[in-house]
């Protein structure tokens, strides 16, 4: 029986309808190899629209989305917008909206991805990190008080509830239980002593009823330097908003470098769309010139497939990853070639479609 999803589509500012048309043409090849079918439908939302109307999204734009099966989100921001406008007002909007308090952000080295790290392979950069994407140091809490005057004073305010604290903890044990790996929780608790300490004390509760995982503690500053020096120490890692964006960044250059930065953004329950997205942002200074790294849009498209139930195509999409850079031939310049974004990815669809080919005739 076919399968039909109906996935809006955000490609956004910058590099990010280059990157996007690229992963929705592996999402179109996928529809030719297995019983899917995709329903894209297009929004202009982003800075440009903004600009033009006030906003970043249509003032229905929760509600238009709402009847969606996924999200497939380019990138977000360009000069002449402020930041915390075009983050708060899209991005962050829709993960809060619609209750995506699961980030997800694989951090593996594949075959062919450059690594900084001297005699380090495959083996050693392996992790899943498990970010908290609802609360935390993002929840927009604060105050701007006496503004412009001499005692000006501004505060920022983590929020850590029991339910958001316990909830991504426990997705976390559930994803090492299933996947056989030791679970790693991030924190700062000997310096924030009352959201890190409670975020410590929920992981020990949580942890006392998953016996059969392996189970490590780090502090923020010495897990940065862990992941460098012995990143073969981390396998499912969790931790809050604010340190596993930063955290992930730093894996993302462990793993190849941003232009392989892939994200989801998981509402578990799926009484609301899920989102996917490449994490390397809009890079205005290379936006229309058709050199941008599709790989990490046609990796978060592999999320979705695997959200969807297609964990083996969502496997395909990735060797088709990793044998596009192990040739070596058509890679954009952010990786030493000189393909074009949509070289690349016509590439990915290439070999994609001949593993499909070959494991057929095998069958």
């Amino acid at each position: 029986m076919t399968k039909l999803y109906k996935i809006a589509v955000i490609p956004g500012d910058g590099i990010g309808p280059e990157v996007i048309q690229e992963g929705v043409k592996v999402l179109e090849k996928a529809v030719e190899l297995t019983n899917v079918r995709f329903d894209f439908h297009y929004f202009p939302w982003g800075c440009e629209y903004y600009l033009q109307h006030g906003r970043m999204m249509a003032e229905d734009g929760i509600e238009q989305l709402r009847q969606f099966d996924a999200i497939y989100l380019g990138a977000v921001g360009f000069p002449g917008v402020p930041d915390h406008i075009s983050l708060w007002d899209l991005l962050l909007k829709i993960r809060k909206e619609f209750d995506q308090y699961v980030n997800i952000r694989p951090i593996t080295l594949l075959d062919g991805a450059p690594c900084p790290l001297k005699n380090t392979g495959k083996e050693q950069v392996d992790m899943l990190f498990i970010r908290e994407n609802s609360e935390g140091e993002y929840a927009g809490a604060g105050d701007w008080l006496f503004k412009g005057k001499d005692n000006e004073t501004v505060l920022q305010t983590s929020v850590f509830s029991r339910k958001g604290t316990e909830r991504i903890i426990r997705y976390a044990f559930e994803t090492a239980r299933k996947t056989g790996k030791s679970l790693t929780s991030i924190s700062k608790g000997n310096a924030l002593n009352y959201s890190m300490v409670f975020w410590d004390q929920v992981f020990a509760e949580v942890a006392s009823e998953y016996p059969d995982v392996p189970t490590h503690a780090y502090l923020v500053d010495a897990a940065s330097m862990l992941m460098i020096k012995q990143p073969e120490r981390f396998q499912v890692v969790v931790t809050s908003n604010l340190f596993g964006d930063i955290l992930t960044d730093l894996g993302a250059a462990l793993a190849g470098g941003l232009g392989l930065a892939a994200g989801a953004n998981i509402n578990p329950e799926r009484t609301h769309p899920s989102m996917f997205e490449p994490i390397h942002g809009s890079a205005p200074d290379i936006a229309g010139k058709g050199i941008a790294n599709p790989l990490a849009a046609i990796w978060s498209a592999s999320q979705m497939l695997e959200f969807f139930g297609y964990e083996e195509l969502a496997g395909s999409v990735l060797k088709a990853i990793e044998q596009v850079m192990v040739e070596g031939a058509v890679l954009t310049p952010d990786m030493g070639g000189k393909a074009s974004t949509s070289e690349v990815g016509d590439r990915v669809v290439e070999v994609l479609a001949s593993m499909h080919a070959a494991a057929k005739a095998q069958a």
